[in-house]
């Protein structure tokens, strides 16, 4: 599936902000993205396993709460930082 990551996150991946990673849920493509860019998961999931605060993901442009939805081949996800400060 392809992947579109956020600035603050292709550090990780060469300043590639596209890539390729597979899995059957999020979680599993978390991993497969984890197994390729070693610590990328843990910038965008906690140790419970939730999504960080200022992290989104969108599969096929709609907003998921969790990361336990089920993906199929094809499906484009983004991921997205949100901006804070003050």
């Amino acid at each position: 599936m392809k992947v579109t990551l956020p600035t603050p996150l292709i550090e990780y991946t060469s300043g590639n902000r596209h890539v390729e990673a597979g899995g059957r849920t999020l979680s599993e493509l978390l991993d497969d993205l984890d197994r390729q860019y070693p610590g990328i998961r843990f910038r965008m999931v906690d140790e419970q396993g939730q999504v960080r605060p200022h992290m989104r993901f969108f599969v096929n442009r709609e907003l998921q709460r969790t990361i336990d939805v089920p993906l199929k081949a094809g499906d484009a996800v983004l991921v997205v930082a949100a901006l804070s400060g003050g």
